[in-house]
Formats: C-alpha cells, structure tokens, sequence
C-alpha cells in the first residue's frame, strides 16, 4: 500500500525521489518523506503529513541533497497520520529505513528492544525494523548481514530500504510478501515499490523474489535468496514508457483510463488471437482445462466484481460449477479439497497481498492447477501461478480500477469460452460467431462513452444525494455491485447494489422520493421481470435512471432514462453497461469536488493484510 523507492548515483537523489514519490502516490498518500546522506556523511530528512508536493515544497533547500537517498508516501496502518509515524525512520541517526508492509511479531520485538535501551519515537510497526537492524549492526558493522539476521526475526510482510551514514555508497533492499524491484541505471541504481516509480531514470529492472536480499551500489547489485544462496536475478526491458503514465491533456487519470477502454479492450483481443486457444494461458492449459470439473475464483474488489460475472458466464457456457470466494476470506476457510479445480486469481497488480496468500493456500490444500488473471507482467501472482494470461490495459494509476476491470472481463469471457470448447460446449460456428462478436466491442464502448453529456446531468443531481441503490440482474447484478463501489470509492456517497429481484426481501423499504434508484434493463436479458422492478420502485416514488435499449411506457415514468446501444450480444452487456456507471461515478466526484484519483482512506495495491 505505501509506495517506497531510492537508490544510489552519481548525481543528487532528492528530485528523482521527489519523482518516484509523485509517480507512487496512489499507493498512499497520508504522509511522505524522503532521507538523504549529505555531504558531511550524516542523514537529513525531510517529512510532511500530507501530499508529495508538499514535500517537494520544503525539500527545495540547496542544502537539502545527497548521491543516497530512500523516499516513502504512506497509508496508515500502525498509528495515526503524524510527522513522527511519517518514513524514513531513523536508529541513533546512523540506519534509516523506509518499508511498505505489516510486521506482526513487532510487540515483542519492540519490548526487547526497549529493555535494550532503545527509545521509540512513532507507533508504527516499521519503527522496530530499524532498531533491530541497528542493534545487531552494533556488532557485525555489517549492513547486509544485519539486515539478513533481522529480516529473519520478521513475521509478516515487508518490503524494505536501508542505508547507513558508515556506507553512503550502499543500500540494502529486502522483500517478502510485498513488492520490490531494483532498477538498473550507467553508475547509478535504484530500488522502487513498482516500475512507474523509476520510468523517468531507467527501464531496465530487476524483480526480487519474495526471501531475497539485495545490496545495491552505484556499480550494480548483488541478491541473495531466502537460503542466502547468491542468486542472479536477471533484468528486464520494461516495455513501459513514461508517456504512458502522464495525463497527456485529460483532467484525472480516472477519466483518461476510461477513455482508454477501447484502445485496452482492442489490445487485449488482439493479445487472445482469433479463435478460443489454449495456448494463450500457458503451455499446459489445454491438458488442465481438459481434467478440471469445477473453477474457484479468487479476488478481491473490483476484481471480484469481474469474477462474479465470469461464473455466470463458465457455469452457463462450460456447464463448470463455478465458485467465486474474496480472496480475504478464502484464506481462512475450508474448502474441500477438489484436486481437479481450476484456481482463477484475478488481480490488477498481481501483488494483492490476501490474493496471493490465497493462491498459495490452495496449493497448500493439493489444488494446483492455478491461473493467474493479471495486468502485470513479472508479477508475483503470475511467478506464483501454474498458468498466466495478461490483461493488456497498460498502467492505471487511479485508484478507481476501469481500464482493468474491462480488460479481465473480455479475458474471463475468452477463459469461459475456450473452457466451453474444452469440454464439448462450443460448435466451431458458435466459436467464430463469439470472437466475431467480441471484436466489436471496442467500437461499441466509442459508442457508449458518447453518453457522458448525459451523464453529466445526472451526476449534477447527485451532488448533494446521501444514498443511491443499484439494481440489476443476471451479469448485470455484479455490474451493479460495481457501480455502486465506483459511486462510494470517489464521491463518498452511500451506495447499495442489490441482485433486482431481491426487492421484496428488504431494500424496498429505502425507496422513497429521495432515494435514486439506478437500475440496468437490457431489452434481452431478464427484461420483463427487470421492469417489474421499476414498477415496484416507481410505485414507492423511487427516483429512478434507468439505463436500457428500450423504448416503452415505463421509460416514460422515470426521472431519467439513458439509452444505451442496442443489439449488444447478451454476454457482452457486463462490459458494455459498465461504462456509463464509471462516467456517472466520475463526474459525480468531479462536482462534488472530491480528489477523484486519490479517494480518502484508499490506495491502489493494497499489499498488507
């Protein structure tokens, strides 16, 4: 969730910190710091509570900078948001550290260190990592055998930098249950919670693996494994430029990601060929889709919205049993153990944290055949995964996933259907047909964002609403459920989504005049028993925006109605009536005034428990 990054050059650190910092604020935003080693060899540090521009304010001192520095924006988790709980952390003002995670252990950890003489100045569970680096450095004056020894005492999930006044020249790194690259530069190299951190200075990266430790210099690096073996970690080109992480002329990431859609939905087909392949998911995909007699989905978030659309999708085309658990609470239950199961994790950043402990705990259960959903390459969750297929967004830096949720819908659409041929469910006329088909979708969604006019209009009547309930059915229910988290990360109102023929068993005692109800009505999909629903809320006074392809006396009845394109597959809908609910979402946000990108309390990996 907090973004880290840092390096060693030949050149002052502070503005590429600065830099990396502002590229990794969507990964928190509470606080930020940055520490540098100054010329007369000692830490100077720099912290704000508050945003990345803030700090970049007070660190345009010209005395303020060094040729070694770690950076850190934080999202609270251990003590409120206050200059002390702010990284970098300092120990005897000779170690500083930054750390994206949760150290578990850190009580007793703390209290050891404590009877050693050591004084506390935060609350936060980073504050122990430092000292306990610190109290064996006493002894070793060894930075990385500290920080081997010490990482070895954590429970929990880390990602860390550290640098010691004895050794300006140096830096080491560490992870474990959380991300962390090294990024390779001529005389100079850097570390970084993800690749958009480090595009402006370099995009030759190296991924660290979840036990390794990694001493960086101005020369190159050294990693250690888990067993504190020397590994070669090789690098990698990123094909990820800096143009494609800049606004490049629209008002908020959000907006531009989704007028990115098409372009991404476009490339993802591409990616999956002309006709439903196995191979696309990896070598083996075709003996596991064969073997397998039920799929498990496993996501969380927006990414669970998508995996409850699939089941609907695998169930109806494959004839699969398909379950769909949040991966935070699969972690903890007790599944039977099926053998023969598909385990489908679906993450943008493959880095979620109960996502992976998840995947890993199937394995644990005997159900590896694992497939991994994802929109980073080199990822964890991919590296984890028996098989891998990649959604082709490109970056999302708003926090509000779009781009990302489109893009694993037409995959999960691809994944049903190439399991529906897999088992005898799919002539091949059918086959050409669905592709056909699903290659219209980008022009489909040009057509569908020309509805943000309207869209406007709607948002300016919900500026001041307190509530909103979102109605569908079928695959439109989880797209529901996904208008209603769009409406309540962003514009902080209070929205409900609920499967429309539920009605009668409670919500219908929220409808009155000042309740808006946004309910999805495809004219081929449940229509009739949807518009029974409309009755139901219109009679109760229901402000209603119905969102349909459909002309009819009911339309008439309703405050708004947005019509939507017509003649859309039926399983094309999910994707295409997703649209218009991120629209009213934005700009809904953008009149209420709210930081649309940067949602309060939110970040957009959320890599600790």
């Amino acid at each position: 969730m907090c973004g880290v990054v840092g390096g060693v050059s030949e050149r002052n650190m502070v503005p590429i910190i600065l830099e990396g910092l502002s590229r990794l604020e969507y990964r928190g935003y509470d606080s930020a710091g940055i520490t540098v080693i100054g010329s007369s060899n000692k830490l100077a540090r720099q912290r704000v509570t508050g945003r990345v521009e803030e700090l970049a304010k007070i660190c345009g001192n010209e005395n303020f900078r060094g040729l070694c520095g770690i950076g850190h924006t934080r999202w609270a988790t251990h003590g409120g948001v206050t200059i002390d709980n702010a990284h970098p952390h300092f120990s005897n003002d000779k170690i500083a550290l930054v750390h994206n995670g949760i150290i578990e252990n850190y009580a007793p950890i703390r209290e050891e260190l404590k009877a050693k003489g050591y004084e506390f100045k935060s609350e936060t569970d980073t504050e122990v990592i430092v000292h306990l680096i610190h109290s064996l450095y006493v002894t070793n004056k060894n930075l990385l055998l500290s920080v081997k020894e010490a990482t070895k005492q954590l429970h929990g999930a880390y990602a860390i930098g550290v640098m010691c006044v004895d050794n300006p020249d140096e830096m080491v790194c560490a992870r474990l249950g959380a991300p962390l690259i090294l990024g390779l530069g001529i005389g100079e190299m850097f570390f970084a919670s993800d690749i958009s951190a480090l595009l402006p200075v370099t995009q030759k990266v190296v991924y660290l693996e979840d036990g390794d430790v990694a001493i960086i210099t101005r020369a190159g690096y050294k990693v250690y494994d888990a067993h504190d073996k020397e590994i070669f970690r090789k690098p990698n080109i990123s094909e990820l430029s800096v143009t494609q992480t800049e606004l490049n002329g629209y008002r908020h990431y959000m907006q531009k990601e989704i007028f990115e859609q098409p372009d991404a939905i476009a490339q993802t087909l591409q990616s999956l060929g002309n006709s439903f392949n196995t191979n696309v998911f990896g070598r083996d995909a075709g003996k596991i889709f064969k073997q397998i007699d039920q799929v498990q989905i496993i996501a969380c978030g927006t990414s669970y919205n998508a995996g409850m659309v699939a089941k609907y999708w695998i169930e109806d085309f494959a004839g699969l049993e398909c379950r769909v658990d949040i991966a935070s609470e699969y972690r903890y239950s007790k599944p039977p153990k099926r053998p023969n199961t598909l385990i489908v994790s679906l993450s943008q950043s493959g880095e979620t944290a109960d996502t992976l402990a998840s995947v890993k705990y199937a394995h644990e259960l005997g159900m590896t055949n694992t497939l991994a959903i994802c929109n980073v390459a080199e990822s964890s969750l991919t590296r984890l995964s028996k098989l891998s297929i990649l959604t082709q967004a490109g970056p999302e830096i708003g926090v509000a996933s779009t781009k990302a949720f489109t893009t694993q819908l037409v995959v999960l659409l691809y994944l049903a259907n190439t399991l529906a041929m897999t088992k005898g469910h799919l002539t091949s006329n059918d086959a050409e047909a669905r592709i056909r088909q699903m290659r219209c979708l980008p022009q489909l969604i040009i057509d569908t964002l020309k509805l943000e006019e309207q869209l406007k209009l709607i948002a300016k009547e919900m500026e001041y609403k307190q509530h909103a309930l979102f109605l569908g059915r079928n695959t439109l229910y989880p797209i529901a459920v996904e208008g209603s988290l769009k409406l309540k990360e962003i514009s902080y109102i209070h929205a409900e989504a609920y499967a429309a023929g539920e009605l009668k068993h409670g919500p219908l005692a929220l409808i009155d005049k000042e309740m808006p109800a946004i309910i999805l009505m495809p004219g081929n999909l449940l229509h009739d028993k949807v518009k029974s629903n409309v009755q139901e809320v219109l009679a109760r006074q229901g402000v209603v925006y119905l969102f349909t392809d459909t002309e009819e006396d009911v339309t008439a009845k309703c405050h708004r109605v947005v019509k939507m394109p017509e003649n859309i597959a039926e399983y094309l809908l999910p994707i295409i009536y997703t649209i218009p609910l991120q629209l009213l979402s934005y700009h809904t946000a953008i009149t209420k005034g709210t930081d649309v990108d940067k949602p309060r309390n939110l970040a957009k990996s959320v890599t600790v428990e």
